[in-house]
């Protein structure tokens, strides 16, 4: 009857304390996810701090494969085939005296395809087809650590044609067999550089970087010194050039406080 008196039922009463508590209740809620929203800011990709680091370096290659092929013809297998090993054999030798070992040097086996050939009677039609002969082909590779010794090979094979020999020369491609000390030695550089432009933006902005959220890392990438090779999605990997500059990034997204 006192609350009555006042201006307020105990029904009324009790609906106004019910709100204040709500209100409590729902203020400590936005407190909290507030708190946590501020939190995830701050943990997140997005609310981090990111970057990519790079790093490059030139190099030498220092192992030269170069391919050749050569082919000859004869009435019939057998005779086609002596004919192709005498070939074989002279370009061992010419190998050799120009400083190549044996066991730089690799033969292919023998590839041997029929020559078909049709007979056509004076009107023109082909009246049948007959076996005219064989024709054999083979591959062989030098695979060498003296590059000027082949390249120098490879750019003079008068020597061979001269003696009749049906040699057809392919460009020498280049390797380094110290790729993966490389890659390592990269990726380092790069991390170490993603996280100086990182201090850098810290620093602008008055922030101070917390744990390490993400890192990934970018494609290896391999093309000619100075040359405008457009790097590939997939890694490009040169092997035409002697003189090469390899290349990969890290990016890096940590928290800040």
């Amino acid at each position: 009857m006192e609350n009555e008196k006042k201006g307020f039922s105990m029904k009324e009463f009790k609906g106004i304390v019910i709100a204040l508590i709500a209100g409590i209740c729902a203020i400590i809620s936005v407190s909290i996810f507030t708190g946590n929203l501020v939190s995830y800011k701050k943990t997140s990709g997005s609310g981090g701090l990111t970057a990519t680091g790079s790093a490059n370096c030139d190099f030498e290659s220092d192992l030269i494969v170069w391919r050749g092929s050569f082919s000859n013809e004869g009435l019939t297998a057998q005779a086609a085939y002596r004919s192709i090993k005498k070939d074989a054999e002279q370009i061992r030798q010419y190998l050799v005296e120009n400083g190549v070992s044996e066991d730089e040097m690799v033969f292919s086996s023998v590839t041997i395809n029929e020559v078909w050939e049709s007979e056509y009677n004076d009107e023109g039609d082909r009246i049948r087809d007959y076996l005219a002969g064989y024709s054999l082909y083979q591959d062989v590779s030098i695979t060498s650590t003296d590059i000027d010794k082949i390249e120098n090979i490879s750019r003079d094979i008068s020597g061979l044609i001269e003696s009749g020999v049906q040699f057809a020369s392919e460009e020498p491609e280049y390797y380094y067999t110290k790729l993966d000390e490389l890659k390592l030695q990269l990726i380092e550089d790069a991390t170490q550089n993603a996280k100086a432009r990182i201090s850098l933006m810290a620093a602008g902005t008055g922030a101070s970087t917390g744990e390490l959220l993400n890192a990934s890392l970018g494609v290896f990438q391999i093309t000619a010194q100075n040359s405008n090779t457009e790097y590939s999605y997939g890694g490009y990997f040169d092997t035409s050039s002697r003189h090469k500059t390899a290349s990969i990034t890290v990016k890096l997204n940590y928290a800040i406080n």
